[in-house]
């Protein structure tokens, strides 16, 4: 993979289409881990990751599961594209002579990947987690008004229905622009590089490693399927190694609490807080639901990178034009 000479546009055109791809097939269970992150103790909603999508099912319909896909589907293409062109690309200029590359040049390259996409990243998980967990916040709000009205002691009292009022990207986009500015799309950043660079160190060379077993000659690509399931342990390995930090990420972003939940001034602030009410254990909390988003999602992406379906979509441009 480092010594592939391939074009940037093609390089582009692969991670567009792995992405939107793996996120139409994986956004239900993500949106699964982000409710799940984000609820603390005191009003915990959902038990597991099929009681949240079934929950989701039933008070929002089978497109509640989807909400923020417009954003992932929209911005997914230019941050898997900057990820896996990134990568490369520090892997071809730590080369020596197409030399095999060390393990620390191969983490170097994959930390270089990781700091590029958070340009991306961090808006559009800002954008994606507002919309994301906005469904679990209605909930809430009326299971609480529920029970005050089941509590009241006067029998006529009834209790003012919850209305939710949906917001759009695009006005949270505006909103935090009108507020705040470009930094506040950007809230999140610290936190967010400290999951992705982690996660781009642990994936990229150990995916690199996998596949290389499947390879039996170091000048063929590996089989279809071995590139697929090196991307998923890969993928899952990361993932799970990082979701600590992908907990923090996630609640550092949410700009909307539940009731009687916590507020957090940084990554330290977050980091005690969770420790201290919910215990260690919080911080694993949607890890298996990410490690299902990340398999496919990535295993997908390292196929459609090492068939080349851009290279061959770029060679037949000539035919048409001609």
């Amino acid at each position: 993979m480092a010594d592939k000479q391939i074009s940037l546009p093609a390089k582009l055109i692969n991670g567009g289409i792995a992405g939107l791809i793996g996120v139409t097939c994986v956004f239900p269970i993500d949106l699964a881990k982000t409710r799940l992150q984000n609820q603390q103790n005191g009003q915990r909603l959902y038990t597991s990751m099929s009681d949240c999508l079934i929950k989701t099912i039933r008070s929002e319909g089978y497109f509640g599961m989807y909400r923020g896909a417009a954003v992932n589907l929209t911005l997914v293409t230019p941050e898997k594209a900057i990820k896996l062109a990134a990568n490369d690309f520090f892997r071809h200029h730590l080369s020596k002579d197409g030399k095999k590359l060390t393990l620390l040049r191969e983490m170097l390259a994959g930390c270089g990947a990781g700091t590029c996409q958070v340009i991306v990243t961090t808006p559009m998980e800002m954008l994606k987690i507002q919309l994301q967990d906005a469904g679990r916040i209605a909930a809430q709000k009326k299971l609480m008004a529920a029970q005050a009205q089941l509590s009241s002691s006067s029998a006529t009292r009834v209790a003012e229905p919850v209305v939710e009022t949906r917001t759009t990207a695009t006005q949270i986009t505006r909103e935090l622009l009108r507020s705040k500015g470009i930094a506040g799309l950007y809230k999140g950043l610290g936190a967010t590089l400290l999951r992705d660079v982690p996660f781009s160190i642990v994936y990229f060379p150990l995916f690199a490693n996998l596949n290389k077993l499947g390879q039996k000659d170091p000048n063929v690509k590996a089989p279809f399927y071995v590139s697929f399931l090196s991307g998923c342990v890969a993928g899952s390995t990361a993932a799970v190694a990082v979701n600590p930090c992908d907990v923090i990420k996630t609640r550092l972003q949410s700009l909307q609490r539940g009731v009687n939940e916590d507020t957090y001034s940084g990554i330290l602030d977050c980091t005690k807080k969770i420790w201290r009410k919910e215990g260690p254990m919080a911080f694993l909390k949607g890890a298996y639901c990410r490690a299902l988003v990340i398999a496919p999602l990535f295993g997908i992406a390292q196929v459609v990178y090492f068939i080349g379906i851009a290279e061959f979509l770029l060679d037949m441009l000539p035919k048409h034009r001609a």
